[in-house]
């Protein structure tokens, strides 16, 4: 029997990185589907209820709304994907000669409908993605387990992260409190409502933290030599400079011998450069969150997916990436879809999260 316990939030944004970094490689509909009812199942299986476990609906709405964007730009702006086969067709506005090349209306495509369809599915399989990790990861045990060197960067990260859950939380409690008053909770009139509130709840947050920050000595630094700072701002920027070297290599075509050795070598010269950067940090860590089993497994099913979604794409690129001129009908290779089901690993190899009234 598991005893329950919070997973370490690392594992689950790998986890969560790797069905993204799936998803940039497919524009397959069937393939970023899959990834995403994976992402779902996941979430629902091993999600709290924190607050910010609530965000999950958020970013499935908001990747909803991209798609929906998407194809509404295509609609009215056209798209650059030539088609023969014509749906309708719009009055179009006639623009002035500066804006040659652009139009307004038209003839809309299938073949176009179809090229923005799959780009915008692609973006919203990322954002689901994205809120998978939101809502399955601790905010605040994320940062207790940021290196001291990131400590600062670290926390502007994650106070913006929990804004948008916080904010989900926010609008769900007045929508429920005006529900008790007998009240309606739709239209434009609620929402709007609903705005001052938030926006007073949001500032009162800022407040609190800002004073919580202070009052813990948030900013202090301890004393270093000179020259430990010297080397450790040299070993950090030659890092970062050798790793930016390695990718522009491994993106081109003669870069495959040289560009390996060199991003071990900037990705080891960073670590050596955070590590030494930590020293400056006064802070301890109570508690630490660990790291076994359940996280080997979570960090690991997520990069299998990406791992075997690159493989096979290079191996079949026209399964990832169906035609739309002429239009196909796209097909799940039964490989992609044994990848994808890797990251289900994680709804049952992992405890299941305490639960606060408990």
């Amino acid at each position: 029997m598991r005893v329950p316990r919070q997973l370490h939030p690392g594992a689950w944004w790998l986890w969560a990185l790797g069905l993204g970094a799936a998803a940039t490689r497919t524009t397959n509909p069937a393939i970023l589907l899959l990834l995403a009812a994976v992402a779902g199942y996941v979430v629902a299986a091993r999600r709290g209820d924190a607050p910010w476990s609530r965000s999950y609906g958020a970013f499935l709405r908001l990747g909803l709304f991209v798609l929906g964007l998407r194809l509404l730009f295509a609609v009215l702006l056209g798209s650059p994907i030539p088609g023969t086969h014509v749906l309708f067709t719009l009055p179009e506005v006639p623009l002035p000669v500066w804006a040659q090349g652009l139009r307004v209306g038209g003839r809309v495509t299938l073949e176009g409908l179809l090229a923005a369809l799959y780009d915008g599915l692609r973006l919203a399989t990322l954002l689901v993605c994205v809120g998978a990790a939101n809502a399955l990861a601790s905010p605040a045990r994320l940062l207790r387990a940021l290196p001291g060197a990131l400590y600062e960067a670290g926390v502007a990260v994650v106070v913006a992260m929990t804004f948008a859950p916080n904010l989900v939380a926010d609008v769900q409690r007045l929508r429920a409190a005006r529900r008790l008053r007998g009240r309606t909770d739709k239209g434009v009139a609620a929402v709007l409502s609903v705005g001052l509130p938030v926006l007073e709840g949001a500032l009162e947050r800022s407040v609190a933290l800002a004073a919580a920050m202070d009052t813990r000595g948030f900013g202090r630094t301890a004393d270093v030599p000179q020259r430990l700072a010297r080397a450790t701002a040299a070993l950090t920027l030659s890092g970062l400079l050798g790793i930016c070297l390695a990718a522009y290599g491994l993106l081109t075509a003669g870069g495959a011998g040289w560009a390996p050795p060199v991003l071990l070598i900037g990705l080891a010269a960073a670590f050596a450069g955070l590590l030494l950067g930590g020293r400056r940090s006064v802070r301890t860590r109570y508690r630490p969150d660990p790291w076994a089993l359940p996280e080997w497994l979570t960090a690991g099913s997520g990069a299998a997916v990406a791992a075997l979604t690159v493989y096979l794409s290079t191996r079949d690129p026209a399964a990832f990436a169906p035609t739309v001129v002429p239009p196909s009908v796209p097909v799940l290779p039964v490989a992609a879809a044994l990848a994808a089901l890797l990251g289900l690993v994680p709804a049952f190899a992992t405890p299941t999260p305490p639960r606060r009234a408990s």
